[in-house]
């Protein structure tokens, strides 16, 4: 007797009223295929246009759809008969909302002899209201140019001061292993085929966290940070240098990333597991990233040289970020993202706290070194106005 696998591809519905849409990728088996037909995923109706064996029926079967949570979402049918005559067709289910929050939509088969069914499965979306998803939508695009452009107010300042004077190196560095590891994170996960599949063995269900946005934003931020220190090697930067205690925490970072991948090849760990300890490596560096550059502002009592630009930018996308999160715990109702999980948001709100912490540093408590930095260069410029050098001061400290 032939066995035939029974699998609904992994997408993302969403419910709000009557409107539905779908946003993710489908999940094909060897045996049977069934299509939803996004055109047709419309007025909370999911339409499953065609299925197709492989091999012949031996027996007529019944699909049932069954709702992870019964109080999120009703469907009608609930159950739909192919008979061995009719292997192809189109089905149509009706999917209420009642309320709000994540449902998985699963199915089972009757009788189950010869069939396999434990990828069937459609993720489902309830939400309270259509305007609040765009706008978190907005809001998402919003913070990510912003965390985008971020970079490149402090590129700039130092290509116009032809100088990194004021920057710390220590920050820097932190900043640039941090987004290797992350770049590492998103492309390996997105990109490489038998991690993904590692991933989905161990979340079935799972849909995969990485995202096209995701990718650009990692290597992009690899990139402009590059670029940054690029510059310290170009431009004056005085008597600067990484410390000891940056190039202690990189050591303890590089030789747990060498166990680490030392463990993958043996076959100790996955791959998955090591890019997971690479974002760990990020997340432990978002932590202390800021320290030396706060406490390098802290030693020459000014900001000089610390792009507020780029703190601007971070803190709208901060804030944003952390916005968006809480618009969607609401519209979904998953406050337990947030509660349950406080990482991300932990760290989002750990970020806002620093940027607010620079722009007092900027605007409050070294605001009058900044003054009395411009006015002496000044002075100096019209007491030697043939002074290349003093022009050159001039450039490094406005």
């Amino acid at each position: 007797m032939a066995t035939h696998i029974f699998s609904m591809p992994t997408r993302t519905g969403r419910f709000a009223g009557v409107d539905t849409r779908l946003n993710s990728t489908c999940k094909w088996t060897k045996y049977l295929s069934i299509v939803l037909d996004v055109s047709m995923f419309l007025m909370s109706q999911l339409v499953i246009k065609k299925i197709s064996f492989r091999d012949e029926l031996s027996e007529d079967v019944t699909i049932l759809i069954e709702a992870q949570h019964i109080d999120l979402v009703r469907t009608e049918p609930s159950s739909f008969l192919i008979t061995r005559e009719n292997q192809t067709g189109n089905w149509t289910i009706t999917v209420l909302g009642l309320s709000a929050g994540y449902v998985t939509l699963s199915s089972n088969v009757t009788p189950s002899t010869n069939i396999i069914f434990s990828d069937a499965y459609v993720r489902v979306i309830v939400e309270k209201s259509d305007v609040l998803y765009h706008v978190s939508a907005v809001v998402g695009w919003v913070y990510f140019l912003a965390w985008s452009i971020s970079f490149y107010p402090q590129i700039y300042s130092n290509y116009k001061r032809k100088s990194v004077v004021g920057l710390n190196f220590d920050f820097l560095s932190l900043n640039i292993v941090g987004f290797i590891m992350y770049a590492l994170f998103n492309c390996g996960l997105y990109w490489i085929p038998t991690v993904e599949q590692e991933y989905f063995s161990r979340y079935p269900k799972g849909l995969n966290p990485v995202q096209v946005n995701d990718i650009f934003f990692a290597l992009h931020a690899v990139f402009a940070t590059a670029i940054t220190i690029l510059q310290c090697f170009i431009y004056e930067r005085g008597n600067q240098r990484v410390s000891t205690t940056a190039r202690i925490i990189h050591g303890a970072f590089a030789i747990f990333i060498l166990i680490s991948i030392i463990l993958s090849l043996l076959d100790t760990i996955t791959w998955l597991d090591f890019l997971y300890y690479c974002s760990y490596v990020k997340l432990a560096i978002t932590l202390i990233k800021y320290v030396p550059q706060a406490f390098y502002n802290y030693k020459r009592k000014s900001t000089v040289g610390w792009s507020i630009g780029n703190i601007f930018l971070d803190f709208t996308g901060g804030t944003l970020s952390m916005l968006q999160m809480i618009l969607n715990a609401y519209n979904y109702d998953d406050w337990e993202s947030i509660f349950g999980d406080p990482t991300k948001f932990g760290l989002g709100f750990f970020s806002v706290a620093f940027d607010i912490f620079f722009i007092i540093q900027h605007y409050v408590l070294y605001r009058r070194g900044f003054a009395t930095r411009r006015s002496a260069v000044y002075f100096s410029m019209s007491c030697f106005q043939g002074s290349s050098r003093v022009h050159e001061t001039a450039w490094r400290l406005s």
